[in-house]
């Protein structure tokens, strides 16, 4: 049986047992990979329900223009909702989503207004107060604002926790949910709770967020509140949406730890997720000396990892930000066998190099003049040379000498060293701690890669 539009296939989202990075827990963990939407996450659900809300209430005619600050995935939902009920969109989100998150509602053909991160909700800058200015402004418009607009709870009241509830046959005791609007764990967790008042909810936070301390204390402490790169979850204000009575208990994740934990997922479990599937993860490690058995924990992994390729799927971007636990040049050179350097100086003949490339079974030597780095003799150079010119070896290796081998810092990470090695270059030289030049060379990389 067919569906008749896209929205109909919204929901019904597989439950996945994760196997491996869970081996260690007491308990079954269980993944919602709501990636399976046709918007790529768990926001269709709450978009389309807001939608007709709004429709059924009079709040948006034919022809009109839906107006949302967005971190992307509300967006998404909206803009294929849009595309089938025939309305506008505009969206505002913030300098801090990744790029492909804005590319993607451009693609669905949604106007998208990029606004600073760093600045209070109520800053005219704001992606939220731009949002709301401009639903003021365009004529037919309607103003979604999912962190009040308390349909956002009800399509996971009417969807989610059903769907949770039938899946695991009641079985779940723990759902644990990265949460922003409050709408997802709110909703699913009242169902649940209405279901099985022993089930706990378990909320997870990002450091510069406010929420955790706003359920521990009541107190809107802005303090808390400060720049962090996990996206998706955390706000900076506490929206309508919440109920924290339905919350259990609240944890806070480092941005690192979520994005490691992200990689993870997608290499040993094989679920290409976005950054807050990490983080409700790292999230259950953090709480797991409250586990059993029996549990059967539920973590909602709201969207698809396609959104974070150019962020914490890219090992630079990870690098940037010491998120990579990485091997560097001195882990290279403590890893091998002691060795000394050899090296040759410019009055050196080509054969005195040839006899140490032989004797030494190495393939790449620099040239020193009185400690400084001025050149190079490879292998692969000294043979081209000498096919073209078979009397060289009585030559000073001054005549023939390539370019100094690049120097780097003693900490340079394996990764950023094999940007230096290529055809023309094999090898990179640093200065250990006293002082010592040390080599690493193409098969040392690879070795260490390989490990």
């Amino acid at each position: 049986m067919w569906s008749n539009n896209i929205l109909e296939a919204i929901g019904n989202t597989p439950l996945v047992k994760l196997n491996k990075i869970t081996k260690e827990l007491p308990c079954t963990v269980l993944a919602k990979v709501e990636y399976f939407n046709p918007g790529n996450s768990i926001k269709d659900r709450m978009a389309l329900k807001m939608l007709e809300v709004a429709e059924l209430e009079g709040k948006i005619k034919p022809g009109g223009t839906i107006i949302e600050g967005t971190s992307g995935n509300t967006g998404m939902g909206l803009a294929i909702a849009a595309c089938i009920k025939g309305y506008k969109c505009i969206f505002t989100t913030t300098d801090k989503q990744s790029k492909e998150k804005v590319d993607i509602l451009k693609a669905v053909g949604a106007e998208v207004i990029v606004c600073p991160t760093n600045v209070e909700p109520e800053d005219p800058r704001s992606y939220y107060s731009v949002s709301k200015r401009l639903a003021t402004e365009v004529p037919n418009s309607w103003y979604v604002n999912q962190y009040d607009n308390l349909a956002n709870r009800q399509a996971h009241y009417e969807q989610t926790g059903p769907e949770i509830w039938e899946q695991t046959e009641g079985k779940i005791t723990h759902l644990v949910v990265a949460t922003g609007t409050g709408g997802t764990i709110v909703g699913t967790g009242k169902y649940l709770k209405e279901k099985n008042p022993n089930i706990k909810v378990w909320a997870i936070d990002s450091y510069g967020s406010l929420l955790k301390k706003y359920f521990d204390t009541g107190e809107l402490d802005q303090n808390e509140v400060y720049p962090y790169i996990s996206e998706g979850f955390g706000e900076d204000f506490v929206p309508h949406n919440y109920d924290m009575s339905v919350i259990d208990e609240f944890t806070k994740v480092t941005d690192k730890d979520g994005a490691i934990m992200a990689r993870r997922i997608a290499k040993e479990e094989g679920l290409f997720c976005g950054y807050s599937a990490g983080s409700c993860l790292q999230g259950v490690f953090q709480l797991r000396e409250q586990l059993k058995k029996d549990d059967v924990v539920v973590c909602i992994f709201h969207d698809h990892g396609s959104r974070y390729v150019g962020k914490i799927y890219n090992d630079e971007w990870m690098l940037e930000r010491g998120f990579l636990d990485v091997k560097t040049f001195k882990d290279i050179i403590s890893a091998r066998k002691s060795r000394k350097l050899i090296s040759v100086t410019p009055s050196n003949t080509v054969l005195e190099a040839i006899e140490l490339m032989k004797k030494y079974d190495i393939e790449n030597i620099p040239v020193f003049t009185e400690g400084n780095n001025v050149g190079a003799i490879s292998e692969s150079g000294l043979f081209n040379k000498m096919l073209s010119n078979s009397d060289i070896k009585s030559q000073p290796i001054s005549n023939i000498m390539e370019n100094p081998y690049p120097e780097v810092s003693f900490d340079t990470p394996v990764e950023r060293l094999s940007s230096f090695i290529n055809k023309e270059n094999g090898a990179v030289l640093s200065k250990d701690e006293s002082g010592l030049f040390q080599i690493v060379t193409k098969y040392d990389i690879i070795q260490s890669l390989s490990k």
